[in-house]
């Protein structure tokens, strides 16, 4: 490749870092609230096992969407690369082709309810109660699939085109009509956990619908693109390609936070309970890095597309150095205002007692984890996903011979391999770094 910047590359300033990671900050803060609403609303039934099942077929469903979220994060890539290069058929057939592969993906998972329904619920072990309730929550919420996966490309194309605003306005809508629809099925027309999962439904359509009329408008009415562009065979076999590496990266980030909440688990209910205090911590902090994430996946993307070495660099610095201004802000309230925080979220003075034993660990966190953050974005804008999947994979087996090590320290042992995860992660990334920018700039 060459050095040879694109006519109508601009160099990243913080106002584009924060014009993409604000809105990703953003959404970020509003999707707990769905649990809350939905929570909320089935709680008032007074029916435990329908909570529980709530609860569970939940969990079941973030995982599995978590696992496709490669069809966001490959869009983002893709669509800022074809911005960079000025690409614009391009830009318009990335959509289109997105479409063609959640839709199928989303179908496949229609297709299999039945089976996966099985397994998934069989394997997290709930009462017959619960069980069942969950079951029947899943095979309504289930036709949401392809919806939310069309969803993460809309999101996807928007921000890759720096237009994270747009994407943040589709994410409040699903999220807004979701809780809305949630307390009318439930609360008001008496649906029970069929209407909280018919409300996802309901919820991911309307977004889906807002995000194509957008996209119309942003594309003239020029959303479509010719069979022979759509199906390019070299196109899609990298964007396969690109998409298993990032789909496996995943699975491989999800063992290892399923591991250290199973442990938790085994380790007893208050261990269970302080770690599930303590997990809020990690995912406040991961808010805000995520959002820089989503900005280094534009702007390096951009960059790329553009071949302009020294914006992708600058891009690269301007990531890093305000996750660390985030990650050290976050880490000092943690130390001096953990307690204050863990007392807001329980009121068991046996779990305030056993999380404020591991607080500093966790205070740790957000400072460590700034390079996993940061590079995970660097890596998928300029679509770096074969070293990405390996080094995720490496970084696993450095998380179990971590916890393997520490095991005999109980669950500070299994935070500090948490932390060694962390560190893996961000570390490898931050090695492989310098070869991998010599060679796609050479």
């Amino acid at each position: 490749m060459t050095t040879t910047a694109s006519p109508i590359f601009h160099p990243a300033t913080t106002r584009d870092v924060f014009s993409i990671a604000g809105p990703a900050m953003l959404a970020n803060l509003t999707t707990p609230m769905l649990g809350i609403v939905a929570t909320m609303a089935i709680g008032r039934l007074g029916d435990a096992t329908l909570l529980g099942g709530v609860a569970m077929a939940s969990v079941l469903f973030d995982c599995t969407f978590w696992l496709f979220g490669f069809l966001r994060m490959s869009t983002v890539a893709f669509t800022a690369q074809a911005l960079g290069a000025d690409d614009r058929q391009e830009l318009r057939a990335l959509l289109p082709r997105g479409f063609i592969i959640s839709g199928a993906i989303g179908a496949l998972l229609i297709l299999l309810q039945v089976p996966l329904a099985y397994v998934l619920l069989t394997a997290m072990g709930g009462s017959a109660g619960v069980t069942e309730a969950a079951h029947h929550y899943f095979t309504v919420r289930i036709w949401s699939a392809p919806l939310v996966l069309s969803n993460f490309v809309v999101v996807g194309w928007l921000v890759g085109q720096a237009r994270a605003s747009l994407a943040l306005g589709v994410q409040i809508v699903i999220n807004a009509v979701n809780m809305a629809t949630t307390l009318l099925f439930v609360l008001v027309l008496d649906m029970s956990i069929v209407g909280a999962a018919a409300a996802s439904v309901v919820a991911e359509g309307t977004g889906l619908l807002l995000g194509v009329i957008i996209a119309w408008r942003i594309t003239g009415g020029r959303l479509t693109a010719p069979w022979a562009v759509l199906l390019e065979r070299d196109k899609l076999t990298h964007t396969m390609a690109v998409n298993r590496d990032i789909l496996i990266r995943t699975a491989a980030l999800i063992t290892a936070f399923l591991f250290f909440t199973a442990q938790g688990a085994r380790a007893g209910d208050l261990t269970l309970a302080a770690n599930s205090v303590l997990g809020n911590f990690l995912l406040i902090s991961a808010f805000f890095l995520d959002g820089l994430a989503s900005a280094a996946e534009q702007l390096c993307g951009r960059a790329y597309g553009a071949r302009n070495r020294l914006g992708f660099v600058s891009a690269v610095r301007l990531v890093i150095v305000w996750g660390f201004g985030f990650a050290i802000a976050l880490s000092l309230i943690y130390a001096l205002g953990g307690g204050v925080l863990i007392d807001a979220m329980t009121a068991s003075a046996d779990v305030r007692v056993l999380a404020r034993e591991f607080l500093w660990l966790v205070a740790l966190a957000p400072v460590l984890g700034v390079f996993a953050f940061a590079y995970d974005g660097v890596f998928i804008g300029a679509t770096w996903a074969r070293d990405m999947r390996n080094l995720m994979v490496l970084s696993l087996v450095c998380f179990f011979a971590g916890w393997f090590l520490l095991k005999p320290w109980g669950n500070a042992g299994l935070w500090g391999a948490l932390l060694v995860h962390y560190i893996a992660r961000g570390g490898l990334q931050a090695m492989r770094y310098p070869a991998l920018l010599r060679k796609t700039f050479s």
